[in-house]
């Protein structure tokens, strides 16, 4: 109980910027939450998993949750006092959720895609998705560091 009650008042860094829904602003936000996160003194291994979290939200916003003449949001919120990183890409299609990703074992190895949110699951604690008002969505994952991680790699 103390130790929740220590990390009130603790420091969050942010990083929020919107990107163009093409191939070109999923890249460039990949690259920029690296250059962020690095900025922050974040650890590698957060760092790189972070990387692959973000790289797969931005192409799902691209690629599931592109509406014409609308971009797309990505969040970065780090605490490093508590080694936790929130990684949210929020898309203006607010009627097209994520589907919980199958098991590894139902994948079938020769699509070309299919996979980005088992890795998403497998790389973070946990993620979701909530409505973004008036009619978008947000998708969360939460990703903490190495020694911390909850839940990450064991499906």
């Amino acid at each position: 109980m103390n130790e929740a009650t220590s990390r009130v008042g603790a420091p969050v860094r942010t990083f929020t910027q919107l990107f163009s829904s093409s191939w070109r602003g999923a890249r460039l936000a990949r690259l920029l939450g690296v250059v962020e996160l690095r900025a922050w003194g974040a650890p590698q291994d957060l760092r790189e998993r972070a990387e692959i979290v973000v790289a797969e939200l931005a192409t799902n916003a691209v690629q599931h949750g592109r509406l014409p003449g609308r971009d797309f949001r990505l969040g970065l919120f780090f605490a490093p006092s508590a080694g936790c990183l929130r990684v949210e890409v929020t898309d203006a299609r607010g009627d097209v959720y994520p589907q919980v990703p199958p098991v590894v074992g139902d994948l079938d190895e020769l699509l070309p895609c299919g996979r980005g949110l088992s890795l998403v699951a497998a790389l973070s604690d946990h993620w979701d998705a909530v409505p973004y008002p008036p009619s978008g969505k947000t998708v969360r994952a939460v990703l903490s560091q190495a020694g911390e991680a909850s839940g990450a790699g064991t499906d």
